[in-house]
């Protein structure tokens, strides 16, 4: 048996519109060519899905059970035709995003300047911050969130915009004052960064090479939520810190970072782009997705 998905989208249309007629004017198909195809459709299930009177329709129990699939059926097509209009209609209004601080140092400015050139019917409200905004409650289009992964949430999608992988850095200055570490124990004898969760406890550093294993909580004066926070207290001088390669570079190329035990691998991270659980991105979202993420690539 192999069903016509047109036939099925059609019996969903019948039993929405509640009529052949009704159902002829919104699909632009005769009444007779509705009935046909009805008819064709019970004939190949073996089954009648409605009876007709002069007055009404009225489904079956066989019926109910297959309109349940054909309705799916017409919101998959609804919103492949929705997404084809979406896509060709100018970005505008206003776009709320939620990102770490650290990305100030990912070149935002340029990010910025150009997605208003590309775009100038969209207004961007940015909070730069390490709190985790409600989305929905606080009416975010976007929040930006680097995590290995996410906690499950059935009102938010979470699309993956890139892979960061992490190392240690310390100014050289700091290291000339205090050593260079040649091995992770070594790490315990220096100031590091460590990040608290939202628990408030610290987060150990973990390190790998070949089969070795490593994990310890440096010494620290200073622990915070904010990589932003740490990655700027490093850069002067005030101990070591996990940072991404990809935040690290604009450190580096100041020379005011520098790698350390670089033969030993870290944890990487993930840069998610979250929004509200809808099928469909506003055209002003996608664009902002598309650009942050080639702006993540490039770097």
């Amino acid at each position: 048996m192999i069903l016509n998905a047109n036939d099925l989208i059609l019996f969903a249309h019948i039993m929405e519109a509640g009529s052949f007629s009704a159902a002829s004017d919104r699909t632009g198909l005769p009444k007779s060519t509705l009935s046909r195809r009805i008819s064709e459709l019970e004939s190949l299930l073996g089954e009648k899905l409605i009876t007709r009177s002069t007055r009404k329709l009225a489904i079956t129990d066989f019926g109910e059970g297959v309109l349940e699939h054909a309705r799916r059926l017409l919101e998959e097509t609804q919103a492949a035709t929705a997404f084809a209009l979406n896509r060709q209609t100018t970005p505008q209004g206003k776009l709320r995003v939620s990102l770490p601080n650290e990305f100030k140092a990912l070149s935002m400015d340029r990010v910025l300047r150009q997605f208003a050139s590309l775009y100038p019917l969209v207004n961007i409200e940015l909070d730069l911050s390490a709190r985790r905004v409600d989305l929905i409650l606080e009416r975010f289009d976007i929040a930006i969130r680097i995590a290995h992964r996410l906690p499950d949430d059935s009102t938010l999608v979470a699309r993956k915009l890139a892979v960061l992988h992490n190392g240690l850095y310390a100014n050289p200055d700091y290291l000339k004052k205090h050593g260079m570490p040649s091995s992770p124990e070594d790490l315990l004898k220096h100031q590091g960064f460590v990040l608290i969760n939202s628990n408030g406890d610290h987060i150990p550093w973990k390190l790998h090479k070949d089969k070795e294993i490593w994990e310890g909580v440096p010494e620290h004066r200073i622990s915070s939520n904010s990589v932003a926070l740490h990655q700027e207290l490093a850069a002067k001088g005030m101990g070591i810190i996990i940072l991404s390669e990809t935040f690290a570079k604009h450190f580096v190329n100041e020379g005011t970072l520098v790698r350390i035990l670089p033969e030993w691998s870290l944890p990487s991270d993930t840069v998610w782009g979250v929004t509200p659980g809808r099928r469909l991105l506003p055209t002003r979202t996608q664009a902002f997705f598309d650009l942050f993420k080639q702006t993540i690539q490039d770097s």
